[in-house]
């Protein structure tokens, strides 16, 4: 029988994804939605990903519907910790959009609360579900690569300035671009290396003179017992974007550039073993589309509901990601 879940906004980037996963996989029904923002709401009912779903008409309404057993949180990033929170006090699971908000306090809390009534909360980072970024972490985690001394990872975007996503709305952040967008790769590097002993962050704005409090040009510098791990953001490359991650071991490397759409990794390793040989190759990818990393998220998700599978990542490590992500922005000292 289908899960039943709602989705509580649609102000975030990745919303009308998740929204259009839901209906297209067979073992779930979108039984609604919930958009607080009258003008949201109406732009979304325009949109093809929100034809001819249900409107609730407030939060309790779609909450309290006991049919319904998770929530996909898909409010803009200043809003969405506060509706997790009533979703969990609601007794639902979570499929959470990046990044946690930044009230470290209350994130904390919300994952005590979830952890008290055994409710998941997986965390919207679909690069976890991404070819080339599995098979650079089984690389590492079987010692390919030997030991990792380095992490590079490079995701800078264009946003506009204005606009319901533009710089104009994310200056309200600390760490501005980074803190929108960074939780992405730290998600990876911690997966790697674990947590970071020391944090250091330059945030400068360097193209968005008309909103002074925007960071848009930025980079977190992590630094481990054996290894460092470098992650820069700037809002305003020009497009298509050079999105690129890089792992350096003391016995190969392995480069993804760009990793979306990823067509190909690099892998350079000292000597021939695993079935590679020594030296430079490319190791071919399938095609990784978006919205097909939204449908991955989300059969993994049922999976964990389901019992047929333990959370790919943990609460321990969803915690690691934020504090993580905090520490750079400045929101834990």
């Amino acid at each position: 029988m289908p899960i039943l879940m709602g989705q509580y906004g649609t102000k975030h980037g990745h919303a009308a994804g998740k929204a259009r996963a839901i209906q297209t996989n067979p073992n779930t029904t979108l039984v609604g939605i919930y958009e607080p923002d009258p003008a949201a709401r109406a732009e979304a009912e325009r949109s093809e990903a929100y034809q001819g779903v249900h409107w609730y008409r407030s939060s309790a309404e779609m909450l309290e519907d006991r049919r319904i057993v998770a929530i996909a949180i898909e409010g803009q990033n200043s809003e969405s910790l506060a509706m997790a929170s009533e979703a969990i006090d609601a007794g639902k699971h979570l499929w959470y959009d990046k990044p946690a908000g930044d009230d470290w306090p209350s994130f904390e809390n919300l994952v005590a609360r979830a952890r008290a009534g055994s409710l998941l909360i997986q965390m919207g980072y679909m690069f976890r579900y991404h070819e080339g970024f599995c098979q650079i972490a089984d690389w590492v985690k079987s010692g390919l690569l030997g030991d990792v001394f380095a992490v590079r990872a490079h995701m800078s975007t264009w946003i506009p300035v204005h606009g319901r996503n533009g710089r104009e709305v994310i200056s309200r952040h600390r760490g501005g671009i980074f803190y929108d967008l960074a939780g992405h790769m730290l998600d990876q590097v911690v997966w790697l290396c674990g947590r970071p002993r020391r944090v250091q962050s330059f945030f400068r704005n360097d193209a968005t003179p008309s909103v002074p409090a925007f960071s848009d040009n930025t980079l977190g510098v992590f630094a481990f017992d054996r290894a460092m791990a470098f992650v820069d953001i700037a809002a305003m490359e020009a497009r298509p974007m050079a999105r690129r991650f890089e792992v350096y071991g003391t016995r190969g490397s392995a480069i993804m550039e760009p990793f979306e759409p990823a067509p190909a990794l690099w892998l350079c390793l000292d000597e021939a073993r695993g079935g590679y040989q020594a030296g430079q190759q490319p190791v071919p990818l399938a095609p990784q589309p978006r919205q097909a990393l939204y449908e991955r998220e989300l059969v993994a998700f049922l999976a964990t509901l389901d019992g047929k599978q333990p959370p790919d990542r943990s609460l321990d490590h969803e915690i690691l990601v934020q504090e993580t992500l905090l520490r750079a922005t400045g929101e834990i000292s």
